[in-house]
């Protein structure tokens, strides 16, 4: 997949592939309602024998439109983890437009002709709730208004689980909440993100189940406090585990909070290595314990219940 950064006004000269499908929308976390959307640009390429291309911005566009500060928004994927998943669906070409404010105040006439037209696309493909300026003026109802002619343009429908749309709000909120099962259903595949293991205090070890504490980027989101199932990928390995969000209000008071990650049957030192963690079951949340052998007693519970949810998930495949 070829991945072209636009920074508006864009120079089509070197920026445009030929006659292309399109499908719009920031698709954070490329989720099944994303998904949908994707698949069917797929079909509609592969029918016409172009290159399926996505149009996906840098940052969020609510920065711009609704003035929101960059640092308080917390993405499911980061712009590399979307364009993985973007690959796996078979896109050509990804285009990432920078969210400027020359890009923001675009009329959607310009939108389409800057980023439609120009860039030569014959099909453009969107959910029904996509937008490109002001709602009430720039949506897939008005889309065909503009397009007058130039190229087709499919709506796809929403996506529902048990009646209740599939977006990235709900999912966000759901992973907040600890509820990774729902939220891993809405995204059809597991949450992950990656991080970086860190020095800690070393108190896992001491319990007789060492951690890897992790660092995580600026905006990733963090599932809620609380002990999870998981499965993590170390230098192209992969190695099930337990996960703790939380605070260590066993043994201290209430401080930052941190990520630690016991990997079954592991009991190397991994500093500095990146782990890219799947976050697959919540197991329970936080406690705070009248010792350490009450701890010790939860954590191998923890583990019994983790490794019974890890065969579980073998055999399905299998």
């Amino acid at each position: 997949m070829e991945t072209i950064h636009l920074h508006h006004p864009i120079d089509t000269n070197t920026v445009s592939r030929g006659p292309l499908v399109m499908a719009l929308g920031f698709f954070d976390g490329v989720h099944r309602g994303h998904q949908a959307v994707i698949k069917r640009a797929r079909q509609e390429a592969s029918k016409l024998g172009l290159p399926l291309a996505v149009l996906t911005f840098d940052i969020s566009p609510k920065t711009i439109y609704q003035e929101i500060n960059p640092e308080k928004i917390d993405y499911l994927t980061s712009l590399d983890e979307k364009a993985t998943l973007m690959a796996q669906l078979g896109v050509d070409i990804l285009y990432v437009a920078e969210m400027t404010s020359a890009f923001a105040v675009q009329s959607p006439e310009a939108f389409v002709a800057n980023y439609l037209v120009d860039l030569n696309v014959q099909v453009a493909v969107a959910g029904f709730d996509y937008t490109y300026g002001k709602r009430d003026i720039a949506n897939m109802a008005t889309l065909p208004n503009y397009a007058t002619g130039r190229f087709k343009v499919i709506t796809v429908p929403q996506q529902t689980i048990d009646e209740e749309k599939i977006g990235s709000r709900h999912i966000r909120q759901q992973l907040r909440d600890g509820k990774v099962d729902q939220a891993n259903r809405a995204l059809g595949y597991p949450y992950f993100f990656t991080g970086r293991v860190i020095n800690g205090e070393h108190r896992g070890r001491e319990l007789g189940y060492p951690t890897a504490n992790l660092s995580v980027p600026a905006n990733t989101l963090i599932p809620g406090v609380g002990v999870y199932t998981v499965e993590c990928v170390l230098n192209h390995h992969a190695y099930w585990g337990m996960a703790s969000v939380g605070y260590n209000i066993t043994f201290n008071e209430p401080k930052q909070q941190t990520i630690e990650i016991n990997l079954f049957n592991f009991n190397e030192k991994i500093y500095g290595e990146y782990l890219k963690v799947y976050w697959h079951h919540f197991l329970r949340g936080e406690k705070k314990f009248d010792n350490a052998q009450a701890l010790i007693a939860q954590m191998k519970n923890d583990r019994k219940e983790s490794i019974a949810y890890r065969d579980r998930q073998m055999n399905e495949v299998s």
